[in-house]
């Protein structure tokens, strides 16, 4: 199961089941579990642990060193799940002392080719990164996001639940749980991501409660954030889906990606 062109570092624990192809690389501080598959000419180093059932296309590099000139080689890792599908040219860097240690990745994932993902971003399950995504460190995205191709995501920038973003957005803020964004450089809200909803079988009353929600917390203007937060709290009631919008609105840091103005 492993091509005698491989090289693999004495430590390396690759699991017989796996399959090492042609020119791959493996360090020896890594992990790779039942069924997945380096294709060819693939780099996996540092301190990185692979699940089982992954497909890694050609010329990924995992686990390489952060980009960052606060990097001292401290000894930060990569986790990636289960079921992943990594494409070709794909980097993956290791954490940092500053911000965990660890780079995440969840399981089900897709990263289509020349994706980056930064030091110490972590990322759920079942998320879609088009060609060319690029996320600078500290990320959070959450289950089931959607990110378009050649978008770019500002460092600590968190990304909620089900939110789909528009090919060539640029995103310097947070962006709520069931959310669509579009918009270029100056990406704005522009709506709940509906059919990503009815995918994922919200029923009728959960999407109407969301509506009224959004309109309160990022379509309206005037009031101060915490009278309407407290006005979206008394909608939602015990909504689980609509509390969520609510506390990560309420949580965020960086300021929040809101919903278009409309012309004039």
């Amino acid at each position: 199961m492993i091509h005698p062109t491989a090289i693999i570092a004495e430590g390396a624990r690759v699991h017989p089941d796996a399959r090492i192809g042609p020119y791959c690389v493996v360090g020896e501080h890594v992990s790779i579990g039942a069924g997945t598959e380096l294709m060819s000419h693939v780099v996996v180093g540092g301190r990185t642990s692979i699940g089982e059932r992954n497909r890694i296309f050609p010329f990924a590099a995992v686990g390489g060193e952060p980009q960052d000139l606060k990097y001292h080689g401290e000894p930060s890792e990569v986790i990636i799940g289960d079921g992943n599908t990594i494409r070709e040219n794909v980097t993956i860097n290791t954490g940092t002392e500053g911000g965990g240690m660890v780079t995440r990745i969840g399981n089900g994932n897709l990263l289509m080719a020349y994706v980056h993902v930064a030091h110490d971003c972590q990322i759920g399950n079942e998320t879609v990164l088009a060609n060319c995504a690029t996320l600078a460190g500290h990320i959070e995205i959450a289950d089931g996001v959607i990110v378009g191709g050649l978008s770019a995501i500002h460092q600590f920038v968190r990304i909620g639940r089900y939110v789909m973003i528009g090919g060539m957005c640029g995103i310097n803020k947070d962006v709520p749980p069931f959310c669509l964004v579009s918009g270029g450089y100056r990406a704005e809200l522009t709506g709940l991501n509906m059919v990503g909803l009815k995918r994922r079988g919200f029923s009728m009353d959960e999407v109407r409660t969301l509506k009224q929600v959004y309109r309160v917390l990022l379509q309206g203007g005037g009031e101060s954030l915490a009278s309407r937060l407290d006005e979206a709290r008394a909608m939602a009631g015990d909504d689980p889906h609509a509390r969520e919008m609510i506390e990560f609105v309420a949580a965020a840091r960086r300021g929040l990606v809101l919903h278009k103005r409309d012309a004039g």
